[in-house]
């Protein structure tokens, strides 16, 4: 069981801005484009993902990876199993498309929800 890295996602306060900043640095192109969110990338690559958010915090990072597993229940377990750690992003009430979990030494990272087939 593993996981593909699909996304690296960048915290910006102009996304549209950074995003097309980073696109010409990395010769990436402009792959989606919605509220608030800009996806950049190469069909080689995983992509950059920056989204808006409203002020930065200084002591968060901006910078986490997503990561797509085949099986996300069982790569959750695997992960936990490895050190990794839920973060409490405060979300309840219904199923997060995403689930946030922290390496052993505190960086955030997420393990995408697939819809249901």
């Amino acid at each position: 069981m593993s996981s593909r890295w699909c996304t690296v996602v960048v915290d910006a306060m102009d996304p549209n801005r950074l995003a097309r900043w980073w696109a010409q640095v990395l010769d990436f192109r402009l792959l989606r484009e919605a509220s608030g969110e800009v996806v950049i990338g190469r069909d080689d690559s995983p992509r950059l993902l920056f989204t808006r958010v409203p002020n930065v915090k200084p002591d968060s990072s901006r910078l986490h990876i997503e990561l797509d597993p085949d099986d996300r229940d069982a790569e959750l377990e695997r992960l936990l199993d490895m050190g990794a750690r839920h973060v409490d992003m405060g979300r309840t009430g219904r199923a997060p498309s995403r689930i946030v979990l922290a390496d052993p030494e505190g960086n955030e990272f997420c393990i995408l929800s697939r819809p249901e087939r």
